[in-house]
């Protein structure tokens, strides 16, 4: 077996990687940059090498930078884990050139399945179903009028190399063909250095289901089932499940074959995934092969009970695969929500910056709970990577019962200090349609089109956020009853009817104490609160009328921040007399200066498109930020003159930093 591993990347997946080398005895070494220094995945490591600078394009996708760590370390294989350099040829090949073995499949592989022309070529000789289109690059408008004309609309435009989502457009009509085409070409040269695009039918309503593959390098190659990935925001996956909730055991079969097919026609080994897209009438289409471990494959692993990560290092070594076809067996149900740095009230912008707070849950609910993370508390989510904090897996005997587990643990997930898409999951989670299974990867965009600005208030949240202020208010009333000292008939009073006010709205109250928590009456319910909470914390947990609640708490100069099932709130609790004298009290403004304009973000200025003493209109583009690998446009607001510009390009930013100020 291996002595030692590289591995070539960073963050949650590096943390993982290591976790199953140390399972085997394996030493482990690690690449940083700049930024990276002190990262958890350079602390779990047993040696790590430093690469280069913060940027990715001068560190992590550095071949030479990361062949002279080979060869300063004495690695002899290396784990690529997913993105970066995973699914490059040049890598593949200069690994096999140097003698140090690629835990993946050949350069060979990886060249066949990273063109997507040519792997839906190999995939129409290996009988695999593919979508309706073209198997050659487009090469002029006219061109793909003809195709968009013979398949029929609504199409899709698809860059020839790459994946996540870039050099995608759908067109609905000739208009958006033409359009499509230029952005779409355009966005794949600068992602790929390749403009190469190809059209093929869109399936409407579709559905992802991808199928895991494991190949050993003795001919055998099996698969582990599907996954459900159809939960997207951009063609990004947000939440995964295993088994998919739609399929029937027959198709399941038909797709776990022609996976099969597929990695056999191009000699694949390792684990892969190959991606179809699914239609409302079971009809699969293969989408794309990824060459390298997906970032939702714990998901499998938790169904099926096999540490995929463990097979690719066995297979990479030589050994065998030592069980058949028949005898992996899925067994209950799996689910994987993505935890991002990102603001989704503020149209999901990147969120940078050190973590305050980081305490991962602690209950299972009665379920499985598994967490991969590459942070901790006092480290920090940088500008330069992909925005994922985490990926948080449940598991159970039933789907219900992992949305459950799911739903408690992200309760119970405490991230402060970046904004972050928690709420937006347990939102998602408890979605009518996403319960019933009743999704496609266009779920988002059609129950969320003007974007995520919280969830509502429904009955039940608001008694849990009612009954939990009350309860904390209380507790720090009977602290501060208990304070010694206090002048004789001037003893704190503890009243039983107060208002509770919930984002403006006031919600009178009765509340009565007992051996246990209190009993809150409100309108012509009653809610009985229990909880071992001690004042201070930021997540009180407990039961509301038996049931188990976590609610995240901050608190304010005057009452809390509240979060619970994708509501953020705040909630004030007062007298009566408090509450009838507030009501004419003016509101507080938290408005910045007239005339600023503030980065959203922080990152790296782009390009400054504005000019000192210019006129500009509403919507104008401004300022292009580059921040966790994406680029993000700043536009004026209204119309107006800028009097000063106080940024560059090439410039570092900080989140409120002030950019530009108008002429008023």
């Amino acid at each position: 077996m291996f002595k030692k591993i590289l591995i070539a990347n960073r963050g949650e997946i590096a943390v993982r990687i290591m976790q199953t080398c140390r399972k085997m005895g394996i030493k482990t070494v690690a690449i940083y940059s700049e930024a990276d220094s002190n990262a958890l995945h350079v602390k779990e490591a047993d040696e790590a090498v430093y690469v280069g600078p913060s940027p990715s394009s001068q560190s992590y996708l550095q071949i030479d930078n990361i062949m002279k760590a080979l060869r300063q370390t004495g690695a002899d294989a290396v784990h690529p884990g997913y993105g970066f350099l995973s699914e490059n040829q040049a890598f593949a090949a200069a690994l096999r050139k140097a003698g140090v073995v690629l835990i993946g499949p050949s350069p060979e592989a990886i060249k066949s399945m990273g063109d997507k022309i040519e792997s839906k070529k190999i995939a129409v000789a290996a009988n695999v179903s593919v979508v309706p289109g073209t198997n050659e690059a487009v090469t002029s408008p006219e061109e793909a009028k003809k195709i968009a004309q013979g398949i029929g609309y609504p199409v899709m435009i698809k860059a020839a190399a790459g994946g996540g989502g870039k050099g995608m457009r759908i067109a609905n009509e000739e208009k958006d063909l033409l359009d499509g085409l230029r952005f779409a070409s355009s966005e794949a040269a600068s992602s790929f250095s390749d403009s190469r695009v190809f059209i093929e039918k869109y399936i409407v309503k579709p559905r992802h289901i991808e199928i895991q593959v494991l190949a050993d390098k003795r001919g055998t190659t099996l698969w582990l089932g599907e996954r459900e990935c159809s939960i997207q925001r951009r063609h990004q996956k947000v939440i995964e499940e295993a088994p998919s909730p739609f399929i029937s055991d027959e198709t399941r079969k038909k797709m776990g074959e022609q996976a099969v097919a597929l990695a056999k026609a191009v000699g694949y080994t390792s684990a892969g995934t190959v991606e179809f897209i699914v239609d409302a009438q079971e009809n699969f289409y293969f989408l794309e092969m990824n060459t390298r471990l997906q970032v939702e494959h714990r998901i499998t692993e938790l169904v099926t009970g096999l540490d995929i990560v463990e097979w690719m290092i066995r297979i990479a070594y030589g050994e065998a695969l030592n069980f058949t076809q028949d005898e992996i067996k899925v067994n209950g149900w799996a689910m994987e929500c993505r935890v991002y740095a990102e603001d989704p009230k503020r149209g999901f912008l990147p969120s940078t910056g050190r973590l305050s707070r980081y305490a991962e849950p602690q209950s299972d609910n009665g379920g499985r709970v598994l967490i991969d993370s590459g942070v901790y508390e006092g480290g920090e989510v940088s500008m330069f990577y992909d925005p994922m904090v985490s990926k948080v897996c449940t598991y159970t005997p039933t789907r219900a019962k992992t949305i459950e587990t799911m739903q408690h643990a992200l309760s119970a997930y405490v991230i402060e200090g970046i904004s972050h898409n928690i709420s937006f999951l347990e939102a998602l989670l408890a979605h009518p349609r996403f319960l019933a299974g009743d999704i496609s990867t266009n779920f988002i965009a059609e129950e969320y089109p003007d974007g995520f600005a919280g969830a509502e208030l429904n009955s039940d949240t608001t008694k849990v956020l009612l009954s939990t202020a009350m309860f904390v208010y209380l507790r720090e009333a009977e602290r501060a009853n208990r304070i010694t000292g206090q002048l004789a008939g001037r003893e704190c009073a503890i009243g039983t009817r107060w208002v509770v006010s919930i984002d403006g709205v006031d919600y009178p109250v009765q509340v009565r104490s007992y051996d246990k928590g209190y009993r809150v009456k409100y309108d012509v319910g009653v809610m009985a609160i229990e909880s071992e909470f001690e004042l201070g914390s930021r997540l009180f947990q407990g039961t509301v009328n038996d049931k188990p609640v976590n609610v995240q708490i901050k608190y304010l100069p005057e009452g809390f921040k509240m979060t619970h099932a994708g509501s953020d709130v705040i909630a004030l609790v007062r007298s009566p007399r408090l509450a009838e004298l507030g009501a004419h009290m003016p509101e507080v403004s938290y408005a910045g200066k007239k005339g600023q304009l503030l980065a959203p973000i922080a990152g790296l200025i782009v390009s400054v498109r504005a000019e000192e003493g210019k006129p500009v209109k509403a919507g104008e583009e401004l300022i292009v930020i580059e921040a966790m690998k994406m680029e993000n446009v700043i536009t004026a607001e209204q119309d107006g003159v800028i009097k000063k510009i106080f940024v560059h390009s090439s410039e570092s930013v900080q989140s409120g930093q002030l950019l530009i100020q108008f002429e008023e």
